[in-house]
């Protein structure tokens, strides 16, 4: 599948211009409760009371947020589009990564993180006994981007996937690709892994997939960080894993697909459990997020979910907030955005290559604004 360079970076950013305009003037009639927020840098310098699920508010103050760079292009329209509808607050998201936004909230230095995986067994102490709300916003596949001059539509399977980033298939011509692609001219060239540096739910999607998809093939673990081989490149973010595929002939890296799209990237058909070799798309990302298991605390995966259309590398990403918030205007500058981005954000996302959440699991994140409380 190729994904073109800057014709579609244009077109995105069009896409994006119009979803803001939609965003701006849009409105809902349905309202959520105002409560209390925990402790992060934001200012407060006003209290007034909560939103709609459009996230329309009075409140007025800044919040700070870090972490996924996963959801950063959707964090930056968001943002963009919030900021008319409600000019008294400010909105600032750094992508970071979804580990470092995690430890930024345990830390209590940003009033929301963004994050692809729930927070792992490892991290729980930070937090310090705290409540966190995980509040679900939007499915986005990860695309296994390659750069190989004249290929395109090149299929992988999870095993195959699984033994180029752990070393073992060495150039692109190996039988095991070539199998795959009977009757393309794969070169002798050698494969350049691009992998992430930093603490990804990007990376721990990524290895989850291959954790199912591989079994026994993937030796590499399941985390935020995997230990790569010494021949892979480290880069910091999705965007720079997409500069690293982008600028190294016969790389392949994997992104989150609006960096992908924008980034002009190549990206392979991948197997899915039902066998099918599936292109990242939005339509495949829904099929996957359609058939979660949802937990209580809205924790859920799509990766490798079931379904002839459903693309096996889904990600889901969060919001996270502390339940506990230290006075009322946090929890209402809180409640304006995240009911925004529940709302009438979701309206954004198709057209900056994500997937929204199903309504029956939008529906009940917006319930849950109610135990934002301070």
């Amino acid at each position: 599948m190729q994904l073109r360079g800057s014709k579609q970076a244009v077109v995105a950013g069009g896409a994006v211009l119009a979803a803001l305009a939609l965003a701006a003037c849009s409105s809902s009639s349905s309202s959520s409760s105002s409560s209390s927020a925990p402790g992060a840098t934001g200012t407060s310098t006003a209290t007034s009371g909560g939103g709609s699920t459009s996230g329309a508010s009075s409140a007025s103050g800044t919040i700070n947020g870090s972490g996924s760079t996963l959801q950063l292009t959707f964090e930056q329209a968001a943002i963009s589009a919030f900021k008319s509808i409600s000019p008294k607050i400010t909105v600032n998201y750094s992508g970071v990564g979804s580990g470092t936004g995690r430890a930024n909230l345990a830390a209590g230095t940003v009033n929301f993180a963004g994050s692809d995986s729930p927070i792992p067994a490892t991290e729980t102490a930070d937090f310090k006994g705290q409540k966190v709300l995980y509040f679900p916003i939007l499915f986005s596949p990860i695309a296994v981007t390659y750069n190989l001059s004249g290929v395109s539509n090149l299929k992988l399977t999870p095993k195959v996937i699984a033994e180029i980033f752990q070393g073992q298939i060495k150039t692109w011509n190996d039988p095991a690709i070539k199998s795959l692609n009977p009757g393309v001219n794969l070169p002798s060239t050698a494969i350049t892994t691009a992998v992430r540096s930093d603490s990804s739910g990007t990376t721990q999607n990524f290895a989850t997939f291959l954790q199912d998809g591989a079994g026994s093939t993937w030796t590499l673990g399941n985390a935020s960080t995997v230990k790569w081989p010494s021949t892979a490149h480290a880069a910091n973010g999705n965007g720079g894993v997409a500069s690293v595929v982008k600028s190294t002939a016969g790389a392949i890296g994997y992104n989150d697909f609006a960096t992908a799209q924008a980034s002009g990237l190549s990206a392979a058909l991948v197997q899915n459990k039902s066998g099918a070799f599936v292109a990242p798309s939005v339509s495949g990302a829904s099929a996957a997020g359609d058939g979660s298991v949802v937990s209580p605390d809205l924790t859920f995966s799509a990766v490798w979910a079931s379904g002839a259309s459903s693309y096996p590398i889904t990600a889901q990403s969060w919001v996270l907030v502390y339940a506990k918030q230290p006075n009322a205007n946090d929890v209402a500058l809180l409640k304006a955005y995240i009911s925004y981005l529940l709302g009438d954000g979701q309206k954004l996302l198709t057209q900056i290559f994500y997937a929204p959440m199903p309504s029956s699991i939008d529906s009940k994140a917006v319930a849950q604004l109610s135990q934002i409380t301070s």
